[in-house]
């Protein structure tokens, strides 16, 4: 899961080597904090978050299929 947010973040940014992508695991639920370079925030949020929105429905898909709800924060 964590590389699933990893590669999707590279794909949209212009500085791939900036994305950090951290998991705090808790029983039920997953979060995944994804970092990238300031000049690259406006990328991975996309107009009006349409952008940030699909990568969290992607995740959710993915999170639902083993089992686990997974979150994704975007920050600064």
């Amino acid at each position: 899961m964590k590389q699933l947010v990893e590669s999707m973040a590279k794909a949209l940014v212009d500085k791939p080597e900036d994305v950090a992508v951290s998991e705090v695991v808790g029983e039920k639920t997953t979060v995944f904090e994804l970092r990238v370079a300031q000049t690259d925030l406006g990328k991975v949020i996309g107009k009006q978050g349409k952008t940030a929105r699909a990568m969290r429905t992607i995740l959710s898909a993915s999170g639902t299929k083993i089992g686990k709800r997974c979150v994704l924060e975007i920050l600064e």
